[in-house]
């Protein structure tokens, strides 16, 4: 208001010197603001499901000499399997059938453990798999081309189309995912980055690939696993272990 009542030159200088204020506040303001910390969002943890550990179906007589576990600095994806085995198991069997899956992969196969990092059964009980420790992220041989940063479930059974997935079986992959990838603060409903280590795979080597948080085997190699059956129910999985996760 005061500007239109200063003659020519005593106007101008004013107006700069208005603006000028106008920029050091700010400015002031601003550098208030940089250093307010801002407060950091909270992770979206899930509890970990009960995990029977790999003494309750490895024994003595079944176990073969092995490197040391190799790690990666986090897991940012789950892959979702099945083990093309028979489904009408009695649970109490679960035990040796994993032995079973463990001499297979370490005899004719002459891998250096079971490849996947978990088992789940028709009744939902988790069993850890390759050595390493349950919480920790523990490199697998699983995806062909993506065991790093990544973990494996194989659900035991063979899911083909139209047979039956015991919901006991996908709530817990649901749980079991929702904590592993929580551990990284990773959405089970979003996409992540991966790089291919093997051309073998869908993707060449080193070939940067967009993949869900939570995939099927499939979506990362030439294969029917998990099975059309099992693939279907993925999107039900995801939704669940992100309402695990406490996200909406």
């Amino acid at each position: 208001m005061l500007l239109g009542c200063l003659p020519g030159l005593a106007a101008a200088v004013a107006l700069v010197l208005c603006a000028k204020g106008v920029e050091d506040a700010a400015t002031d303001q601003a550098a208030h603001q940089a250093i307010v910390p801002r407060r950091a969002a909270a992770p979206h943890l899930a509890a970990r499901p009960p995990i029977r550990p790999r003494a309750a179906w490895l024994d003595g007589d079944t176990r073969r000499p092995q490197p040391p576990p190799r790690y990666d600095d986090k897991v940012v994806a789950v892959f979702v399997h099945h083990t093309d085995s028979p489904n009408s198991y009695d649970c109490a069997e679960t035990p040796r059938i994993i032995r079973y899956l463990y001499a297979g992969q370490t005899g004719s196969r002459d891998w250096d453990d079971l490849g996947y990092n978990f088992l789940v059964d028709r009744c939902g009980t988790i069993y850890e798999g390759r050595a390493g420790g349950p919480g920790r992220p523990v490199t697998g041989a699983h995806t062909q081309g993506f065991n790093h940063r990544t973990t494996g479930i194989a659900a035991l059974g063979t899911f083909t189309a139209g047979v039956p997935v015991p919901k006991a079986m996908t709530d817990s992959i649901a749980a079991l995912a929702a904590w592993k990838l929580g551990l990284a603060d990773i959405d089970p409903r979003a996409t992540v980055r991966l790089v291919s280590s093997n051309s073998l795979s869908r993707y060449r080597s080193g070939t940067s690939a967009l993949l869900h948080a939570l995939s099927g085997h499939d979506d990362a190699y030439r294969t029917t696993c998990p099975g059309a059956a099992l693939s279907a129910r993925l999107p039900e999985i995801r939704e669940r272990a992100a309402r695990l996760q406490g996200r909406r």
